[in-house]
């Protein structure tokens, strides 16, 4: 499974909700991750540009994107951004790739 870090942050009307009713939204998240077929790794709040992060396995990018879509087309959030993670053996591998690939840039001869 791939890994995703997801960014949000909660909307004006969400927060208020919030501030007069806190609730932990961890097992909501949980669910609906599940439910696309992907697990949940941890959820956080988290101050500056984003109220919350958290780390999810999804099984493909579609997956990821759907969660995305459905988590935004909720209402309380904006400013979602999904990032895919690679492991460091995924990186290094990428890496060894990369050096393969022939590539030169516009400032080499």
């Amino acid at each position: 499974m791939a890994t995703y870090l997801v960014q949000t942050s909660y909307t004006q009307q969400a927060l208020a909700a919030m501030v007069k009713k806190p609730q932990n939204r961890t097992e909501p998240i949980r669910k609906a991750v599940e439910k696309l077929g992907g697990s949940l790794v941890g959820l956080w709040l988290s101050f500056g540009k984003h109220d919350v992060v958290c780390m999810v396995e999804m099984p493909d990018n579609i997956s990821a994107a759907a969660m995305a879509i459905a988590v935004g087309a909720g209402g309380a959030v904006q400013n979602t951004h999904t990032t895919p993670l690679l492991s460091v053996e995924d990186g290094i591998v990428a890496l060894k790739k990369a050096a393969g690939s022939g590539y030169k840039p516009v400032t080499r001869k």
